[in-house]
């Protein structure tokens, strides 16, 4: 278990030239992360969005590495990023700290990375990736589709940023997510690819409670997991001062 931190302001002057990059995961947008920011407060911070979700680039097609590369392109080469990434933000932050792509890496949290994978579950992200945009009456319903595909029923209001970003309307008066239904399609990742290609201090975590990944899981591809007490999927989302604090002992540490 991940014990309670409290805050080390000598850790955070001794990291001040590292910018913490949050990077969300699948169905979400950077409003997600407005309760760790808070929490981090004075902390350099970047949190875009994803390709695929909400104001992030159109890609053909939506893969880890060319995420990760589209990504690449709108963060600035001079600066040093610790990632904490979810998700699928995870896997696409572990392919950034390969170095392959021009941006500073120097420490990563995957936070919440579904890192095993069953044949049926390759199969039916394939198949939803498929899919076409799903256009709804009323926004009411778009927002319904939004927090189930994010991951957020009963974590957010029908008001909150995340969502407003997470929906928009057409030229028809009909609605939609704004996500690309194709970004699922990016699937599982090379876990093993992209640990071996890190050249990052990487620990990856989870909630306690998270259904999509288990201990054991990240005892098989890494050593010494953080466990977020009493917490699920959406970790940072339901407590974003324990990920803050998560930030500070693994991002924000001298050494």
């Amino acid at each position: 278990m991940y014990p309670s931190l409290e805050v080390n302001v000598d850790i955070v002057a001794l990291m001040s030239d590292t910018t913490v990059l949050l990077l969300h995961g699948l169905g979400g947008n950077a409003a997600v992360w407005d309760g760790v920011r808070g929490a981090l407060g004075d902390v350099p911070v970047v949190a875009p969005d994803l390709p695929g979700h909400a104001d992030g680039a159109r890609l053909v097609r939506y893969d880890i590495g060319l995420m990760a590369a589209s990504l690449a392109a709108q963060l600035d080469p001079t600066l040093r990023y610790a990632v904490l990434g979810h998700s699928l933000g995870g896997a696409v932050g572990l392919a950034l700290s390969s170095g392959w792509f021009g941006v500073q890496i120097t420490r990563v949290v995957g936070l919440g990375i579904k890192v095993a994978w069953t044949d049926a579950e390759k199969a039916g992200a394939a198949a939803l990736g498929a899919k076409p945009v799903a256009w709804f009456e009323r926004r009411e319903a778009a927002v319904d589709r939004f927090v189930k595909v994010a991951g957020l029923v009963g974590l957010v209001d029908a008001d909150a940023e995340a969502v407003r970003r997470g929906v928009m309307v057409g030229l028809d008066g009909r609605w939609r997510t704004t996500v690309e239904p194709s970004t699922v399609a990016a699937g599982a990742p090379d876990m093993a690819g992209l640990l071996g290609a890190s050249r990052a201090h990487v620990r990856l975590a989870r909630g306690d409670l998270d259904p999509m990944v288990t201990t054991a899981d990240l005892d098989a591809v890494c050593a010494a997991p953080v466990v977020l007490p009493g917490l699920g999927h959406n970790a940072h989302v339901e407590d974003p001062s324990a990920v803050a604090a998560l930030v500070r002992r693994e991002l924000l540490q001298a050494g």
